[in-house]
């Protein structure tokens, strides 16, 4: 059964819960349009919740607010070649498919161009009939449940004919799609990275290990919700999406461990935080677990497991910024983003890097 959260409807002590509260000015030329070439070398903007303070550093400096005995979770989702560009039959008209969320072996829920043309039953073919397409049916928001028709192996299929589905803000070609997965993506999903992992380096996880930092990796599958704006003034009435996430137990038995210990539990990123927050029970405990998470994370949340986030900066007015602005205190978020608009970091997916201790 799908897991599902609903925020109670209060409000924090400022009663921040209007969408136009998380709004900010970022002149577009800061959007980062290309990774850098060395993932570690982003800047990092270190904010402490605690003392209130910021610090101005490089990626590859964060293992000095990391301790021994501290814990990393890592979402080790991939990214699959989503994007599909085929024709209609028998018209021969252009076609897009998205690829969302698998539904079972060879059916999926997507996105579908042009939508008025790809109506139930409508079919779909990609790489001179090396797949087919057949809309089966049109979901309440507009997706389309979409089967799938091929010989051999579907992921090898869409290795050939898919592309990488960038996000709608970078415009500029992806020279290396290597660029837009963590260098420990291992399990197929997703419909974009989880970016904030995107800054380490294979280096930089050995040296955390040196260290005698834990890591562990939780998976949750990365939809284009993500980046679904929130269309209503009142926060507590957004429909968050759903999407697919997994604990081991062994993840889950290492975060017990370090929070027991008296340790933090540094989540890399918001899918990480959505994902332990989600298989927590009311006083923190991990179990182990996989199924569906609409959890939505506003001001007014009470963290149960994390201590710590790494994260990327985010769009205004985003279920994101909101859910940073739960851990760290809307003023203090939008005060550390005007000042990063003011020493020009680079913002969203391949843009800098932000821990909050």
């Amino acid at each position: 059964m799908p897991l599902s959260w609903k925020m109670p409807e209060y409000k924090d002590d400022a009663g921040y819960l209007r969408t136009s509260d998380y709004n900010y000015e970022l002149p577009k030329e800061l959007i980062a349009q290309d990774p850098l070439e060395d993932r570690s070398s982003s800047r990092l903007m270190v904010i402490d919740r605690a003392g209130g303070t910021i610090e101005h550093r490089h990626f590859y400096d964060i293992l000095d607010y990391i301790d021994a005995g501290d814990t990393l979770i890592l979402n080790d989702t991939r990214v699959i070649p989503a994007r599909l560009l085929g024709v209609r039959e028998p018209s021969g008209g252009q076609a897009e498919i998205l690829l969302l969320k698998r539904v079972d072996a060879d059916r999926w829920e997507c996105l579908v161009r042009p939508g008025k043309r790809l109506k139930e039953g409508a079919s779909v073919v990609f790489g001179d009939g090396l797949l087919k397409a057949r809309i089966e049916s049109v979901l309440p928001d507009g997706n389309r449940i979409v089967s799938f028709a091929y010989e051999g192996i579907f992921e090898e299929v869409l290795d050939k004919l898919g592309e990488m589905p960038l996000p709608p803000y970078i415009t500029h070609k992806l020279q290396d799609p290597g660029r837009y997965q963590t260098v420990y993506a291992r399990y197929d999903g997703s419909a974009a990275a989880p970016t904030a992992g995107l800054h380490f380096t294979p280096q930089l996880l050995k040296d955390a290990e040196s260290k005698g930092i834990n890591i562990g990796y939780v998976t949750l599958h990365v939809g284009l919700g993500t980046f679904r704006p929130v269309q209503v003034e009142d926060v507590t009435k957004h429909k968050m999406h759903s999407e697919w996430y997994r604990v081991s137990e062994s993840c889950a038995d290492l975060i017990n461990a370090t929070r027991e210990s008296g340790h933090r539990v540094i989540c890399v990123g918001t899918t990480s935080c959505r994902t332990v927050e989600s298989a927590a029970d009311d006083n923190g405990r991990m179990k182990p677990v996989s199924g569906d998470t609409s959890i939505f994370i506003y001001p007014g949340y009470r963290f149960k497991v994390m201590d710590g986030l790494i994260t990327n900066f985010h769009l205004p007015e985003s279920t994101l910024l909101m859910l940073v602005s739960a851990f760290a205190g809307r003023e203090k978020i939008l005060s550390a983003y005007k000042e990063a608009v003011d020493l020009r970091y680079r913002f969203f997916s391949f843009g800098d890097a932000m821990l909050i201790l």
